[in-house]
């Protein structure tokens, strides 16, 4: 297949690192990973040597201040020990990779996020971007001494918080800094000025003694599908960070992403949808599930209970090594509740035991390939000519062979049906992304 009916674009793809092991709970226990990952910047370094290597445009480094949300006695936490000083790490050893963290507007102050992003920017030189999300959860307000705010409470700190961010981020002109030894003129200071910004939410005097990066300042991301999300993306983001089990919610969730731009006076094309994808590369399907159930270990199975209510139908959990009988799977029936039980009925009706269908990923929490990596190409190239994705953000299964598999079994399929570029054209990240220039707030929103 070509890429004609994408036209000439060419998709994005970026990295998820979590907790430095990979997306599955069994991934610290896998032959071959250093178990103390999780406390190793040098990990991070190598898995984003690998993906740049690939030439990913970014990785993304997801966060949430909450509590422990898995039993840390067999898993390890999902996140980063601090993903500033990680991605701090990431910048001295690559030159290439945009690089993307999350950063709660509900709990942190806007001038704090705005001097560490910046600086981030201009240690990267210009390969920045913020997630910028609110915060939800008591189990998250607990760790600030406090109650989570009402969802509109949250959202319109966020978009007071964005603005001011950038207002900060604009502060110091962009010829300012003039550092004449001869003459002795450091800056003009005239063009260094407060911004005097209070909201009902937020505020702050600035400026910000931080001067323009090679892409002037970092580039706006966010994560979600609400209403809220949609209005917040429209005003401000570059990319969307996004979760779509179906092309047709996928195609939908895009669609709203760039209604929400064009209502705020910006061009559709300035916001890209991202959906994730969670990957096990392998030679065939029979070795990709055979990893994979190594990797779930005894904790596969208890997904048994929630496949019934997906499909409908009682399943012999005495037997997880048969398929569903036939009889049984004439009155399955995706549950309308959940929309990944159609791909799960999907992969029942091909035969495979209870055990290869949990395998499959069908409760996992994105869409999962699992199999060779031309499986993986033709999942991403459908989605993109379907207008469900301008790119994807991948999760292996296992960072430390998984994004080398990515790289070496994936992208070069994708690469020779024209599909993603063969080289970087730019250092920075708004050149990965194509994103307009962009310094202080928009003046359109």
């Amino acid at each position: 297949m070509d890429n004609r009916s994408a036209g000439n674009r060419q998709m994005l793809i970026g990295l998820h690192l979590g907790n430095g092991y990979g997306s599955q709970p069994g991934a610290w226990r896998m032959p071959g990973v250093d178990a103390e990952s999780y406390t190793s910047f040098d990990a991070r370094v190598k898995q984003a040597q690998a993906a740049e290597r690939g030439k990913f445009q970014f990785i993304f480094l997801p966060d949430g201040p909450g509590a422990v949300i898995t039993d840390i006695s067999t898993e390890a936490p999902a996140f980063n020990l601090d993903v500033m000083m990680t991605l701090a790490a990431v910048a001295r050893e690559t030159q290439y990779i945009g690089l993307v963290a999350t950063g709660s507007t509900t709990f942190n102050e806007p001038f704090n996020l705005a001097r560490q992003f910046k600086a981030l920017d201009i240690m990267s030189h210009g390969r920045a971007g913020w997630n910028a999300i609110t915060s939800s959860g008591n189990d998250v307000a607990a760790n600030y001494g406090t109650t989570i705010p009402s969802g509109k409470d949250r959202y319109d700190r966020a978009h007071e918080a964005i603005q001011l961010i950038q207002s900060l981020w604009g502060s110091w002109g962009k010829e300012a800094w003039i550092h004449n030894q001869e003459s002795g003129q450091f800056a003009n200071k005239d063009q260094i000025l407060p911004v005097n910004l209070q909201g009902k939410f937020v505020g702050s005097r600035g400026p910000l003694y931080i001067p323009p990066s090679e892409q002037g300042q970092p580039i706006i991301f966010h994560a979600g599908g609400s209403p809220n999300a949609h209005e917040l993306a429209g005003r401000f983001a570059n990319v969307v960070i996004g979760a779509a089990f179906t092309i047709e919610d996928a195609r939908a969730q895009r669609n709203a992403f760039r209604a929400a731009a064009k209502s705020f006076g910006r061009d559709p094309d300035e916001i890209k949808y991202i959906p994730g994808l969670m990957t096990t590369i392998a030679k065939d399907r029979r070795t990709a599930l055979d990893r994979r159930i190594q990797l779930g270990g005894d904790s596969l199975l208890q997904r048994t209970r929630y496949l019934q209510q997906m499909l409908g139908i009682p399943l012999d959990t005495s037997r997880p090594d048969e398929p569903i009988s036939k009889t049984w799977l004439a009155n399955a029936r995706p549950s309308q509740y959940d929309p990944r039980s159609a791909h799960a009925l999907k992969i029942a009706e091909e035969g495979w035991s209870i055990r290869d269908i949990l395998a499959h990923g069908v409760i996992d929490y994105h869409p999962v390939i699992v199999g060779p990596g031309l499986e993986a190409a033709d999942h991403m190239q459908e989605w993109f000519e379907a207008g469900a994705a301008d790119g994807f953000w991948i999760s292996p299964d296992v960072n430390s062979d998984g994004i080398d598999a990515f790289v070496d079994e994936v992208v070069p399929v994708l690469q020779e049906r024209g599909l993603f570029h063969q080289d970087y054209k730019g250092r920075t990240l708004r050149e990965h992304l194509g994103a307009p220039d962009q310094y202080g707030i928009d003046p359109r929103v």
